[in-house]
């Protein structure tokens, strides 16, 4: 009975320990699911927040393109500054109470600091770039739309095109910002404005309302909002863009950001182009304004400044839409000349200047004008792919005339379409421009196709080649490829440096 006894708990104990086993073993593939149910959950909250960090990454670098104001143009002002307040979300902006910090390097063209002090601070941007041009094979002459027959100044030279030496920062407070530069033309040595020293103040009030009051660039169109010298070409837009545009003018504007993603920009200035034109030329009105909306609705930003192409290479898709209108009441005597730097002249759509005497050929002369633009512009940039393009209407009526012309109003419009591609990721982008005129004195067109090298990854150098076909060509001054009724091809390779 005994060994009954112990031969039952014998079994009993080999049962107790099938069981502890079994449970145990149970437990443990209950426990791996957990985990690997956990593991995935873990892994998916990671994914998010990578996307999460890129989406930041890529807000940052667009708020530090805002901070820092590119060297020279006005069109380089950036026209949605950024509080310089330090916050946990603005950690890049200056504070009144850091340890002072000589001689470092602000990405994006923000230039080298010179002095940064508790009181303010001292930056230094530069830009410039040297062109060789080829314009031979271009006809040698061109006939307006009124028969009248001009020889071309053809050229085949090289030239340090442009330099601007930029001086920027704030004083006493952040908010309090200056912009001054020397900018120069060297292809129009010994005109009046081959050199422009200006610049402009800023106070930012709050994201939305930031004032500023000094020359900048009237925000008509895309490539007046910013962007400059992000484009693909080097330093000229499409025949289009310069044919519409207004330009740049002294003023008052607001700007700011109304959300995320949705910017603006409202200026009211002296005229649609001042560089080179004396106060004693303008009237006493103020009767020129310009604004422009923006929106960014994937990604809330468009890359560095907006710019044209995706050096960036976005992982995400990057959109963006913008509408911009100008007025203005424009006089004879307070156009700029020809080779005025970035000049914007209101022309036919032949080429022809509507202020110049005898602009129809019916001796009579065109004293006022009233110029209306609107312009509807959008873009994509994706893993180094982007396509750009806007739309251009123009209005020009309201003329008080000496003499007689043969129309009472004009109405021109017309596009642009720009595409390019990163073959090598900061490294090498090929491009495709083009753009075409609807007017009423003829419609001109151009096409182009270019090579960016940037040497050393970064924007602050490259190496630009672009072959231009110009058909009658409605614009042009020495400072751009084109010349005014130009037909045919033109060759330039620029060398470019920005920091």
């Amino acid at each position: 009975m005994i060994q009954s006894g112990a031969r039952n708990l014998k079994i009993s104990s080999i049962c107790l320990v099938v069981a502890v086993y079994s449970g145990a073993t149970a437990a443990a593939t209950v426990t791996e699911q957990a985990i690997l149910e956990r593991l995935a959950q873990l892994e998916a909250n990671q994914s998010k927040m990578e996307a999460e960090l890129q989406k930041r990454d890529a807000r940052i670098r667009e708020l530090e393109q805002r901070l820092a104001p590119a060297a020279g143009a006005p069109d380089e002002v950036h026209t949605v500054s950024v509080a310089p307040t330090v916050t946990a979300t603005n950690p890049i902006a200056v504070s009144k109470t850091q340890t002072p910090e000589i001689g470092r390097f602000n990405p994006g063209g923000g230039g080298y600091t010179i002095a940064e002090t508790p009181e303010g601070s001292v930056n230094f941007a530069a830009w410039t770039y040297v062109r060789y041009l080829n314009q031979k094979a271009l006809n040698k002459d061109y006939t307006d739309s009124f028969g009248r027959t001009y020889d071309l100044n053809l050229r085949n030279d090289f030239q340090v095109n442009k330099v601007n030496l930029t001086f920027h920062g704030w004083l006493y407070d952040p908010a309090f910002r200056y912009l001054l530069y020397t900018w120069t033309s060297n292809t129009s040595q010994g005109q009046g404005a081959q050199v422009v020293v200006a610049g402009n103040l800023k106070y930012r009030f709050s994201d939305a309302l930031d004032v500023g009051i000094g020359i900048d660039a009237l925000p008509g169109s895309r490539s007046m909002y910013g962007t400059f010298p992000l484009f693909l070409k080097v330093d000229n837009r499409t025949m289009a863009d310069e044919f519409f545009r207004p330009s740049y003018t002294t003023g008052i504007w607001s700007s700011g950001e109304l959300a995320e993603g949705l910017s603006y920009k409202l200026m009211v200035g002296n005229n649609l182009s001042q560089l080179g034109v004396n106060a004693s030329q303008l009237d006493d009105g103020l009767e020129t304004w310009s604004g422009r909306i923006q929106w960014l609705p994937t990604t809330g930003e468009f890359g560095p400044q907006a710019g044209y192409g995706d050096f960036t290479w976005h992982k995400d898709l990057a959109t963006m839409v913008g509408l911009s209108a100008t007025y203005s009441q424009e006089d004879r005597q307070s156009q700029p000349g020809t080779e005025d730097i970035n000049n914007s002249q209101i022309r036919l759509s032949d080429g022809t200047r509507l202020f110049t005497p005898d602009a129809f050929n019916t001796g009579g002369r065109v004293d006022n004008a009233v110029y209306q633009m609107v312009s509807l512009d959008s873009g994509m940039k994706y893993r180094g792919f982007s396509l750009e393009g806007a739309y251009f209407w123009r209005w020009v009526d309201d003329f008080k005339v000496d003499g007689d012309i043969p129309v009472d109003d004009l109405f021109d419009h017309g596009f642009e379409i720009q595409t390019s591609y990163m073959f090598k990721p900061r490294r090498l982008q090929g491009y495709i421009a083009t753009s075409k005129i609807f007017g009423e004195y003829g419609d001109p067109w151009d096409a182009a196709v270019g090579l960016n090298w940037f040497p050393m990854h970064e924007r602050l150098v490259r190496i630009n080649t672009e072959l231009l076909y110009i058909n009658k060509s409605a614009v042009g001054y020495s400072s751009i490829p084109y010349v005014v009724g130009g037909d045919g091809a033109v060759f330039n390779t620029n060398v470019e440096m920005k920091f």
